[in-house]
């Protein structure tokens, strides 16, 4: 995970709160992001937040191979140019993935960065691929989980046994059914209260029930959530999510 945080992440500016104040790092949440780094050695990166330079530093990751995106708002897509520090290391073309109208968004908004490969690496060299189903990314299934954010479709995605659901608000019957059996979810949980784009604590405690993952970690949290706290409030299969937390999952 590296980063778990929500919109303003925490501590948030001016801030004098206990989560905001506190000496806790699992407080410390970057904006929300996670690379899933496959058994062949292939980095998946899902979604290209502000703070992805400074998690790539501290994760010290030294290659991206492909990014998923859940959507296009700011604080999941604003970091798309440092992608060029890893072209230019790689000397390669980075695959973006996602729905076709965030696709769309990406080119019209950041269309400077999709091009071919040439002579220069000065700016980020990016492809994009629309996609509606699931498809397979350097081996591994990879399969497009709709839900909603307030009113928007945006993507979850489920690779393996391992699904990540950020800034969702409601599930469909039809998505729930592509995310049984899963050993490990990252679930969307903004804050205490309801929220008309997000899942509350416990809309989210609701949905992994429903979901049945073997284990459920929480993401996307305001500063409202502070660590320890929330911890003590939750079931033994459900836990707080912080930045930095590697997990291994079989058959991801």
């Amino acid at each position: 995970m590296l980063g778990v945080g929500s919109s303003a992440g925490t501590p948030v500016i001016g801030c004098r709160c206990a989560t905001c104040m506190s000496d806790n790092p699992r407080n410390k949440r970057t904006r929300c992001s996670s690379l899933l780094t496959l058994k062949n050695g292939r980095n998946i990166l899902i979604d290209t937040g502000p703070d992805i330079r400074l998690q790539a530093l501290r994760e010290r990751i030294d290659h991206v191979d492909a990014v998923l995106y859940t959507h296009t708002h700011a604080d999941h897509l604003h970091g798309i140019d440092d992608m060029r520090a890893f072209c230019q290391k790689q000397r390669q073309q980075i695959p973006l993935y996602g729905k076709p109208d965030a696709m769309e968004h990406i080119v019209s908004k950041f269309g400077y960065a999709i091009r071919e490969p040439g002579d220069f690496w000065d700016l980020p060299i990016l492809s994009v691929n629309p996609v509606t189903d699931t498809f397979s990314l350097f081996d591994a299934h990879v399969t497009p989980v709709p839900v909603m954010h307030g009113r928007m479709d945006m993507y979850g995605y489920r690779i393996g046994n391992l699904a990540y659901l950020t800034d969702a608000s409601a599930i469909p019957d039809s998505s729930l059914a592509l995310l049984q059996g899963l050993d490990v979810l990252l679930l969307d949980c903004l804050r205490y209260t309801p929220h008309y784009t997000h899942f509350s604590l416990a809309q989210s405690l609701e949905q992994a029930a429903i979901i049945g993952a073997k284990q459920t970690y929480l993401i996307h949290m305001t500063h409202e959530m502070e660590y320890d706290t929330v911890s003590k409030m939750l079931p033994p299969s459900v836990h707080v999510g912080y930045d930095g937390l590697r997990l291994e999952i079989a058959g991801a």
